[in-house]
């Protein structure tokens, strides 16, 4: 597993594969080797030091190699990504062992340290900062969890709230296409130093607001529940914020931004409650609910995404002016 300094890679199979630079005179004409991987293997993947059992999506040549959509099983898609094949093994139960033993061996001191799971994310596009800032949103956020479920009035599941949460225990919140693409572009203009100009209008509470009056028009009375849920989502977001939601360049932007105690709800906008529903998943993941509350929870936050969705033009900017607040 891994690259050699030699000059080659080597598959996973064991055999030489040149790499791009070597001699490729005849190398449009040739066929490409067959993919060492196919789709919807199961597959353990490197993600920095660690490996983790993963899915391929599927499989293309790039630059005269293999490379693969990967999914982390259990893991939000938001870790989804593309690598090659030299990150990648065969599931088989040596590499299921090598897997284990370096789990045990890199995960040893945290665990004695903390008494919890060895287990850290993969690193996304998003500076999160692993499982410390989870344990810390859902340890100041307690009131964030019980009115987030009020919606279903879920009971509470027997069991350690310290287990770490699987695949079954994700909601599972679809992003519609146009958002996914506000994100992306979201994150060039960051990139790019070009941050949202602060404070936005409208701000995150003004948002919540308005899809609450949306809700009661249609519905033709005011839901309880939904107003929970958006009490809960605008907790969420104050405690996420600064935590998880904010790329680099933005920290000092938040810094000058949000000062005297003031809520990051009434200051940041639309582009910054996006990025909430990516890391959703995972921060509700503590909550214990029932299946029925996780399954009418998920359908009211993907009405929300909906509405976004509807009102994009009016809720989202186009272009980012610079690294500069409106003061």
């Amino acid at each position: 597993m891994g690259s050699s300094n030699t000059g080659e890679k080597k598959d996973n199979s064991g055999n030489n594969a040149a790499v791009d630079g070597g001699d490729s005179s005849n190398s449009e004409l040739s066929e490409p080797k067959p993919s060492v991987f196919s789709d919807g293997e199961k597959v353990l993947a490197y993600h920095g030091p660690r490996i983790y059992e993963a899915k391929i999506q599927k499989a293309e040549i790039r630059k005269k190699e293999w490379r693969y959509f990967v999914h982390y099983l259990g893991w939000n898609k938001s870790w989804d990504e593309w690598v090659g094949a030299d990150r990648l093994m065969k599931y088989t139960d040596e590499n299921v062992q090598k897997q284990q033993e370096l789990k045990k061996k890199q995960g040893a001191d945290k665990t004695q340290r903390s008494g919890r799971s060895s287990q850290t994310k993969p690193k996304g596009s998003t500076e999160a900062k692993g499982d410390n800032e989870d344990t810390k949103i859902n340890g100041n956020a307690g009131r964030c969890s019980k009115t987030i479920v009020f919606v279903a009035k879920g009971k509470k599941r027997k069991g350690d709230e310290k287990e770490s949460f699987s695949a079954e225990k994700l909601i599972k919140i679809q992003m519609p296409s146009t958002l996914k693409k506000q994100l992306v572009d979201d994150w060039e203009f960051v990139q790019k130093d070009k941050l949202v100009k602060l404070p936005r209008s409208p701000n995150v509470d003004d948002l919540l607001k308005k899809y609450l009056e949306y809700r009661t028009r249609k519905d033709g009375t005011m839901s309880d529940s939904v107003a929970e849920i958006l009490n809960g989502l605008r907790c969420y977001f104050d405690k996420a914020l600064p935590l998880m939601l904010l790329y680099k360049k933005e920290r000092q932007q938040y810094q000058e931004s949000v000062t005297n105690n003031v809520s990051p709800s009434t200051i940041y906008g639309a582009e910054h409650l996006l990025r909430l529903f990516v890391k959703l998943p995972e921060l509700l993941a503590y909550v214990n609910m029932e299946e029925d509350t996780r399954t009418r929870l998920q359908q009211k936050l993907v009405d929300l995404l909906k509405y976004l969705q509807k009102n994009q033009s009016t809720f989202f900017l186009t272009i980012y002016d610079g690294k500069g607040n409106d003061n």
